[in-house]
């Protein structure tokens, strides 16, 4: 192998180089053997009349910049170069550049990259402006990775969601945030995206809701959010409980004294239950303006992680998925829902990011303002308390 690696082909080219090419070009990672087909063969001409005003071409790029950003850690993993790196080919298509990446200080993994508008590259390639619709930056957030090197860290932010449902306590959400208001002040927030696939889902759900409340909209993309948790699970039983005590008070006789009793009880149970089960905050966030920030939910029904948004008792309606700019009406926060409806997957299918950039993808989209999407959407914000946000 040593003495092989100085050895050139009949073009030129190191042996090894070659050997590497060869390997790469069969991974199944590579962008040409796992991405999009119908994307394959991008010309000045696509770009310049806005792809990116179709709503399925948006979800395809944004998705293969998340894998791009898994990617990016495996490289670092696997020590590979910039020479035969597999993520820069999830974003060259597409005339974008990866200018930051975000790191976990924790264990020096690379959570999120921001990419941005490659004006240069696109100038090669004869598109003079930037097309209508296509954002300025985006930041993308990866989900958990199951290899030693960053599995510890990952893990300990999933089981922080299923415990609290926040994740304001990681370092990633910290970091997040302070990017995402970073490269929004620097483009305006109507220019910039933030997307995110699993766990970098909840994050990205998280990050963009604190913006919006602060006034600040930026278009959130989230594939296979997360929507179980043990502290949605605990308030449910909770309020089952509060109910029935109430149903089951108003049904029993009772004297003015033992009305004042029972009085004294019920707080006393209220004050009990408030005390070790999350209670839902307001709907009324002072800074937020319902309807200007609309999260955009990606999911499969065959995911148990993220099945719960589309649970049979909201009220979403089911309408054309070319109709992109409905807003919600009911004064609640609504979310864009879009449903696979492909026939039963197995789990790892059905939560995979490859399905989103696939081109037989068939989705069915709602709006759902309903009061469980609302619901769901605001508990991921339920702050922890100081020590269960201790890192």
């Amino acid at each position: 192998m040593m003495q092989g690696s100085s050895k050139e082909d009949d073009e030129g080219t190191p042996a090894g180089v070659v050997a590497v090419e060869q390997q790469l070009d069969g991974h199944p990672y590579a962008f040409h053997v796992s991405g999009p087909r119908n994307l394959a063969n991008l010309n000045w001409k696509d770009l310049i009349t806005s792809s990116w005003k179709n709503a399925n071409y948006k979800r395809t790029v944004i998705a293969c910049f998340i894998q791009a950003v898994y990617l990016l850690e495996l490289d670092r993993q696997e020590k590979r170069t910039p020479e035969n790196a597999l993520a820069p080919n999830w974003w060259i298509p597409f005339k974008y550049k990866v200018t930051k990446t975000l790191i976990d200080e924790r264990d020096g993994s690379i959570f999120g990259a921001i990419l941005e508008w490659d004006r240069s590259a696109a100038m090669a390639d004869l598109v003079l402006i930037r097309p209508s619709g296509a954002p300025r930056a985006v930041l993308a957030l990866r989900g958990t990775i199951l290899k030693s090197p960053t599995m510890r860290r990952d893990i300990q932010d999933d089981l922080r969601f299923l415990a609290w449902e926040s994740l304001k306590g990681s370092v990633r959400f910290k970091v997040a945030l302070q990017e995402l208001k970073s490269v929004s002040e620097s483009y305006g927030s109507s220019n910039v995206y933030i997307a995110g696939h699993s766990l970098g889902a909840g994050f990205a759900l998280q990050v963009g809701k604190a913006l919006a409340k602060e006034g600040i909209y930026v278009e959130t993309h989230l594939f296979n959010p997360p929507s179980v948790s043990l502290a949605m699970s605990l308030r449910n039983i909770g309020e089952k409980a509060e109910s029935a005590w109430k149903r089951l008070k108003s049904m029993l006789p009772s004297s003015s004294e033992e009305d004042q009793v029972n009085n004294d009880e019920e707080k006393t149970l209220g004050v009990g239950l408030k005390s070790w089960i999350p209670r839902l905050s307001s709907s009324k966030n002072a800074g937020f303006e319902v309807g200007k920030w609309v999260p955009h939910l990606y999911v499969n029904n065959s995911d148990y992680i993220c099945c719960s948004y589309t649970d049979p008792d909201g009220s979403g309606d089911k309408i054309g998925a070319d109709k992109e700019n409905i807003r919600p009406t009911n004064g609640h926060v609504a979310a864009k829902l879009f449903v696979v409806t492909k026939e039963k997957q197995k789990f790892h299918e059905a939560h995979g990011l490859e399905q989103w950039w696939s081109s037989d993808a068939e989705l069915q989209m709602a709006i759902h303002s309903s009061k469980l999407i609302c619901r769901q959407l605001k508990s991921l914000y339920t702050g922890p308390t100081p020590s269960q946000a201790t890192q």
